[in-house]
């Protein structure tokens, strides 16, 4: 078993004709399940034509009525992503992936209101995320295929990068993953730690996690504090988060790693990481043996 997404998913690629998109298209259809995964493309000035035997659709609810998709991938362009993503919301989609890194804030700012006034149930992933891989079923993104080992733990990360080298980590270890949620760094996004935290404590074939935040916001101690108080089905967790020699004030990588106002740093959400029992590391080449060590 899996979260979010399995064997059974259907995926349509939006920005399938451009480099980005073509390439991790192609990449993500080879993998395990894909090719029968992957089944429609949106380019609104290409519509019948087709890419690796996928066929191209004017839009996303065109690309759901004939081929039922009910997930999408975006790598449109960062000023075009935030209208892709709502297209994707108002097909009522099960599940959207944002891939695109720079998308304005404000414009994700205006995208997740106009989802919470819609009551809107699909569930938004990124955007500036790498993705999310469930081994030997399906991968939606771009992360590497071939680290992954079929397991039991579940990996979730605000970071690309730390997302392979954990499971990189856990891997060369033996221990498989369920699914690693690569949740993306940016300030205003979809799914939250606590999100993935929760479906992974209530997912039978997950008997353990990593959680990886970063410097800046409060989303890590949110998760932390919610596992201490208010989860009901314990499972181990163990945390790292990035940016431990970071200064205040100035941005590390991206928009969502920055420490504002003497809040979001490292230290302060690894104390209350290990406050709500979570067990970190400041150590990111630990991170498999500190999880092998809590199971």
């Amino acid at each position: 078993m899996s979260i979010l997404i399995n064997k059974d998913t259907r995926v349509v690629t939006q920005g399938i004709t451009g480099k980005t998109g073509q390439f991790h298209t192609k990449m993500c259809k080879e993998y395990a399940n894909g090719a029968n995964c992957f089944v429609a493309g949106v380019n609104p000035k290409k519509p019948g034509e087709s890419y690796e035997g996928i066929p191209i659709f004017a839009s996303v609810k065109e690309a759901k009525q004939q081929t039922g998709v009910n997930a999408s991938v975006i790598y449109v362009p960062p000023p075009f992503a935030a209208a892709a993503i709502w297209e994707a919301v108002e097909a009522e989609l099960d599940l959207v992936i944002c891939i695109t890194e720079g998308i304005p804030a404000r414009d994700m700012v205006e995208v997740k209101e106009k989802m919470r006034k819609a009551g809107s149930k699909t569930v938004l992933c990124g955007p500036n995320c790498p993705g999310i891989i469930s081994r030997y079923e399906i991968k939606i993104g771009m992360l590497p295929g071939h680290i992954h080992m079929k397991g039991r733990i579940g990996v979730v990360s605000r970071s690309g990068t730390l997302t392979y080298e954990a499971v990189g980590q856990l891997s060369d270890l033996g221990l498989g993953q369920s699914t690693a949620v690569g949740i993306g760094g940016d300030p205003v996004n979809g799914l939250k730690h606590k999100d993935v935290l929760e479906l992974f404590m209530n997912d039978p074939d997950t008997d353990a996690v990593i959680m990886i935040g970063e410097i800046g916001g409060s989303d890590e101690e949110a998760a932390a504090e919610w596992y201490a108080k208010e989860c009901k089905n314990k499972k181990p967790v163990v945390g790292f988060i990035a940016g431990v020699t970071a200064p205040a004030g100035k941005r590390m990588g991206h928009a969502g790693a920055i420490i504002s106002g003497g809040k979001g740093t490292a230290q302060e959400k690894l104390v209350v990481m290990e406050t709500c029992g979570i067990r970190t590391t400041k150590n990111p080449a630990e991170m498999g043996k500190l999880l092998k060590s809590v199971i």
